[in-house]
C-alpha cells in the first residue's frame, strides 16, 4: 500500500544553506516559505506535486542526525551515483564511506545509495529488486547480488 516517502521534516542548523542544497537535489519545487523567527521552515514537493514533501525547519535546540529515505526505481539506481557526483554531492554506502558501488539489503531485498546533507543527516535513494529475500547475506554489493542471483537455479 505505501509506495514511498510522502513527507518528513528535518531540523536544519542553516536553512539557507540547506535550502540550497535540496534545490540542487530536487531542482525548483519549493511550495512554501514560513519566516516567523521561532518557525522558520521550507516546504519542498519531492518527485512532482502531490507525491511527497520534505520540511526544513531550523532548529537549534533539538538538533539531531536523522535519515529518510526517497524510493526509486532500479534504473534510477543505476545512474544515482553520475547524479549526486554532477549535483556535487559525495555518495556513500551503508557504512559511510564514500563510494560509488551500491549495496543489497539481502533481506529486502533492496539496492541503495547514500548521501548526508550540509547537516549529516543520512539519506538514501533505495529501489525494490525483484526475487526472494536473502537475509542470511545481510548486506552485500550489487554487483555480488547479481552474480548469486544469475548462479541460482529454480527448485
Amino acid at each position: 500500500m505505501i509506495l514511498g516517502l510522502f513527507e518528513g521534516h528535518i531540523n536544519v542548523s542553516n536553512l539557507e544553506r540547506s535550502s540550497e542544497f535540496y534545490e540542487k537535489i530536487f531542482g525548483d519545487s519549493l511550495i512554501l516559505i514560513n519566516e516567523e523567527p521561532a518557525r522558520r521552515s521550507r516546504f519542498y514537493w519531492v518527485g512532482g506535486v502531490g507525491k511527497s514533501m520534505l520540511g526544513l525547519r531550523e532548529n537549534y535546540t533539538q538538533m539531531v542526525r536523522q535519515h529518510f529515505a526517497f524510493q526509486t526505481t532500479v534504473d534510477g539506481i543505476r545512474n544515482a551515483e553520475k547524479y549526486l557526483r554532477d549535483k556535487g554531492v559525495t555518495p556513500t554506502n551503508f557504512y559511510g564511506e564514500e563510494s560509488s558501488e551500491l549495496y543489497v539489503f539481502a533481506a529486502m531485498p533492496a539496492v541503495s545509495i547514500f548521501f548526508t546533507d550540509p547537516d549529516n543527516h543520512s539519506i538514501e535513494f533505495i529501489a525494490m529488486l525483484e526475487g526472494e529475500p536473502r537475509p542470511e547475506l545481510g548486506i552485500i554489493p550489487w554487483n555480488e547480488w547479481n552474480k548469486l542471483n544469475t548462479e541460482r537455479k529454480p527448485l
